[in-house]
């Protein structure tokens, strides 16, 4: 036997028979049906472009906005490099001259800079006589102390700072302990 042989399926015109004819009224339905989804699908395609244009745009946005993030920073702390500069430039002026003055001059432009970076979010972190923590300091070493309770910075070396509530740099401290131990 043959696996070629195949059965004829039934006549055309059987099967013709069989399908009942379609109406008008099933073909204005059917017509009208297939306008409505040629429509979705166009209002589909307008929706998945305007989306991919939005994805495209807030991308960009999200780019120039870590680009330029800095910018009122940096407006602020322009007036502080224009008064360092004057007062290197007085410095070089007068060679020595006026010591306390510049002195002041400084200390001036210190208090100015740390006045922008305080409203910019910038917090010190407070440690001396703190006890230890070691999310917000950095010990470098331990030192014998009657005066400072144990496990309490004893010494700063270097400030730490916070932005808002994240830690930009821990404190570099050296931390108490009691006499006589190892």
């Amino acid at each position: 036997m043959s696996k070629n042989t195949t059965q004829p399926d039934a006549a055309p015109e059987t099967a013709a028979a069989a399908e009942p004819a379609l109406t008008a009224a099933q073909i204005e339905e059917l017509k009208a049906q297939a306008a409505k989804a040629a429509e979705h699908w166009d209002r589909l395609l307008r929706n998945t472009a305007d989306f991919e244009n939005f994805k495209k745009r807030a991308a960009r946005e999200r780019q120039d906005a870590v680009k330029f993030a800095n910018e009122g920073l940096m407006q602020k702390l322009i007036p502080v490099l224009d008064n360092f500069e004057a007062a290197l430039n007085a410095v070089q002026a007068n060679a020595g001259d006026n010591a306390k003055s510049l002195l002041t001059g400084v200390t001036m432009i210190h208090q100015q800079l740390k006045g922008v970076l305080l409203e910019a979010g910038l917090e010190e972190i407070e440690s001396h006589g703190k006890p230890f923590d070691p999310n917000l300091h950095e010990a470098v070493s331990q030192a014998e102390s009657a005066e400072h309770p144990e496990g309490h910075v004893m010494q700063q070396l270097r400030k730490g700072y916070r932005l808002r509530e994240r830690l930009l740099r821990p404190a570099t401290v050296v931390v108490a302990k009691t006499p006589g131990q190892t």
